[in-house]
């Protein structure tokens, strides 16, 4: 779509439609709402400013960018987002052009912008393309951030970065005169003025550039711009987010600035949806739900894995006062709401700071405390070196509850929770261990409490496999169960939520087979493994995780330790790709995971 040419009456209608048809397909296929409805105007000003088919347009995290979607020739496709082969609910490149990167987690825009400036300015292009970041408040809780904004700084490469303060959690302006400074600020006269300036104190020494710097912050004091000019970075803001003539004119500015600049936006999330407006986390990201009214379409019975976590760890909490815990942004995503409210002084949101939740955590380790940190499985990623130096190399007691183990569905590549198993397994003093239902998690629980060295359990979203499983018996270090045991050749094993797949296959098969709940992938119940391999020749692995580093690979490696080679080990992990978007039970049916796939590939094995 073409707005170049548009009037800014003719812009904000489009505004209107582009909310209208966001929440027409998001209520329909569930996904991220209220930021994105709040950056509406935004984008709409970013497209009527810059233009994405030459300027680098990198939205952090990129869960906001609904709107750019339909702006760039994707609103025929828009009803499929987030749909097993519809587009995805973040930016992609294979998917557009207009999309700069592949985005999923955050705080990784302004370093990308960094990057995408000193490429420019080594093509000598500087004068035709700027990169132009949009991020939102929570994002500059990552150091990253910070990280990126002192070498941008320093270098000064023209950027705009626009900041989408949708709670207010940076500074609250401060009336009329903060508003009137503010658009003074990004007035031509005043950046003309600044320039003029400058170039004149330059040949009066050091004594008049510092009372020339000290009169301009005294003004800018009143507004909460001085952290990034001390930085380095030019400053504009607060603006009104949803004022699409003002932003116009206001990017129009910082775009002819030819240097770094801060354009700070005060929006309103949810906005245009009544129901959604304002600061109520549930309106983040959803699923289907009735437009007239708000209410959830989906019910489901089955208790959620992460209900099960949270009523297992009020339990222990309750019981053991030096059980503490920490996550990071995700207070009610992975249940910790719960704890926050009835332990406020133990349980802790430290924002989008992975690798300080895990830093913090060990250090309350090292003083006698328990700590549970709740992390999606994906998000641990970013909290990988410090889990390394700052847990194991000392050997603390760290419970990691990973959150969203296995296939996620519609949030895709950058969310699948599938790595944690191979990149935790390779490290010294770490323990894995996994429950197959709620019983079994109830267990698994109370041995991580006592548990005196660092751990991690992983559960799925959503529910466990809803099938009849025999009954749990205690975790016990390095102890597996042997759920079904007869004279047959074939061995299933399974991990986790594996441990229910496993058995559904194994009720559609005409062979009988022997099903063993590993419960831990590291130690492995060694004495056990060696027992079944005289047994039976024909291994199958079930686990929601990689194949390449994974539970079979573990297995395979106690093989070649051991000099067991008579055993044929076939595992139904995920291969070495990244897995699309889309509901679970189409992504596992396109992977030849479902049970009745999983049956008729043993039986071809076998």
């Amino acid at each position: 779509m073409n707005i170049k040419q548009k009037s800014t009456k003719e812009l904000e209608n489009i505004c209107k439609d582009i909310r209208e048809e966001i929440l027409r397909v998001v209520s329909k296929n569930g996904g991220h709402l209220s930021s994105t409805l709040g950056a509406t105007e935004l984008i709409v000003a970013m497209h009527k400013v810059f233009d994405s088919k030459k300027d680098p347009f990198i939205f952090d995290v990129s869960h906001q960018s609904y709107a750019h979607k339909l702006l760039t020739d994707r609103w025929e496709e828009f009803d499929t987002l987030r749909q097993f082969n519809g587009i995805c609910g973040y930016t992609k490149p294979s998917e557009s052009e207009d999309d700069y990167f592949v985005a999923g987690h955050s705080s990784t825009s302004i370093s990308l912008g960094v990057g995408a400036a000193k490429a420019i300015a080594l093509k000598g292009e500087q004068d035709s393309r700027v990169p132009v970041i949009m991020i939102g408040d929570g994002s500059m809780t990552a150091g990253m951030v910070y990280e990126a904004l002192n070498e941008l700084g320093d270098r000064k490469y023209p950027m705009v970065i626009i900041l989408n303060d949708n709670e207010m959690s940076i500074a609250k302006p401060i009336g009329a005169l903060s508003r009137m400074l503010s658009s003074a600020m990004a007035s031509p006269f005043y950046q003309s003025f600044r320039k003029q300036t400058e170039n004149f104190v330059e040949n009066f020494g050091e004594g008049a550039k510092y009372i020339a710097k000290r009169m301009e912050e005294s003004l800018k004091l009143i507004t909460p711009g001085i952290l990034f000019e001390e930085m380095g970075i030019d400053y504009i803001g607060p603006v009104d987010g949803h004022n699409l003539e003002s932003l116009i004119d206001i990017l129009q500015i910082a775009k002819d600035l030819k240097k770094p600049v801060i354009v700070h936006a005060q929006t309103l999330k949810g906005k245009g949806y009544d129901i959604a407006e304002g600061k109520e986390e549930k309106w983040h990201g959803v699923g289907p739900f009735d437009l007239s009214n708000g209410a959830s379409s989906k019910k489901s019975s089955a208790k959620s894995a992460t209900q099960i976590y949270t009523e297992a760890l009020c339990h222990l909490a309750k019981h053991n006062e030096n059980i503490v815990g920490a996550t990071a942004a995700m207070p009610s995503g992975t249940g910790l709401s719960e704890l926050m409210e009835t332990y406020p002084d133990r349980f802790w949101d430290v924002a989008i700071a992975e690798q300080h939740a895990v830093t913090s955590m060990s250090a309350m380790a090292k003083e006698g405390f328990k700590p549970f940190c709740t992390i999606y499985s994906t998000f641990l990623q970013r909290g990988y070196d410090q889990i390394i130096h700052d847990t194991c190399l000392m050997d603390l007691p760290v419970v990691f509850a990973l959150d969203r183990a296995g296939i996620v569905g519609e949030d895709g590549e950058t969310h699948q929770g599938v790595f944690d198993i191979s990149f935790l397994r390779a490290i010294p003093n770490m323990t894995l261990f996994a429950p197959r239902d709620e019983k079994s998690f109830h267990q698994a629980m109370a041995f991580a409490a006592e548990y005196q060295h660092p751990c991690s359990l992983r559960y799925p979203r959503g529910s466990f496999t809803q099938t009849t499983l025999p009954d749990s018996q205690e975790f016990e270090l390095a102890k597996s169960q042997l759920l079904r045991s007869n004279d047959s050749n074939i061995l299933f094993i399974g991990y986790g939520n594996g441990v229910g797949r496993a058995y559904e296959t194994a009720e559609l098969m005409e062979q009988e087979v022997s099903i063993l709940d590993l419960r831990f992938v590291k130690p492995l119940d060694e004495d056990m493994l060696r027992d079944l391999s005289v047994k039976h020749k024909k291994w199958f692995v079930f686990s929601d995780s990689s194949k390449m580093g994974g539970v079979g690979s573990a297995i395979l490696e106690f093989f070649a330790q051991e000099k067991i080679l008579h055993v044929e080990l076939e595992s139904f992990e995920y291969e070495d790709n990244f897995i699309t978007h889309g509901s679970t039970k189409l992504v596992e049916e396109s992977l030849g995971l479902l049970p009745e796939q999983l049956a008729k590939r043993v039986e071809e094995l076998i």
